[in-house]
């Protein structure tokens, strides 16, 4: 059963955050984050807050298109002490991938270059690159949160004080434009 409130938010590019609330993206490529407890990314919740980080976006890391939404992005005056919290996504599906065919056929899915997404492929070889597919909603009100230093620093998710509503919230995409998406990603990826 879907939750009514949650405090539970996943750090993320707020310029990738932009592409899933604007349904151009559907998937997440995730090993870990440098401050990870155990080095390795894990979905330890399938339900979740996007937090939008602004902390190591690289205009030289996405596809030509979405430079200029990084550029607007960062051009946009916002006080640092708030995070706003608009953005609720469940996990649809994860899979794991090991080999250069398979980030390439995602080519096409994502925001960032073929450099980047290489990148998180060969970063710790011996662990898989988790490919998440993630149905993104609206929620009806912002939740406007201070920042506190324990939502610092470079960990994938964080327990948010207070308590975000998402009782009414509103799909990004369709049913039916999702299902088409997760099904061209999991043909590509050869499911």
């Amino acid at each position: 059963m879907t939750q009514v409130r949650t405090r539970i938010a996943l750090k993320e590019w707020a310029v990738t955050v932009e592409a899933l609330a604007s349904g151009d993206q559907i998937l997440l490529m995730r090993k870990g984050g440098i401050h990870e407890e155990s080095k390795d990314f894990r979905i330890i919740h399938d339900e979740f807050l996007l937090y939008p980080t602004y902390e190591h976006q690289r205009s030289e890391l996405l596809k030509q298109p979405y430079k200029k939404n990084l550029e607007t992005l960062l051009s946009h005056k916002r006080d640092e002490n708030i995070i706003e919290f608009n953005k609720w996504a469940k996990v649809h599906e994860i899979f794991e991938i090991s080999n250069q065919d398979k980030i390439e056929s995602l080519n096409g899915f994502h925001i960032w270059t073929d450099e980047y997404a290489q990148g998180r492929l060969n970063w710790k070889p011996m662990v898989p690159l988790s490919i998440i597919l993630v149905r993104v909603y609206d929620l009806e009100t912002t939740t406007s949160v201070p920042f506190i230093p324990e939502y610092q620093g470079c960990t994938s998710w964080v327990d948010i004080i207070p308590e975000v509503d998402m009782e009414n919230k509103t799909p990004i995409l369709s049913d039916t434009e999702f299902e088409i998406k997760a099904n061209e990603i999991k043909k590509a990826l050869g499911q």
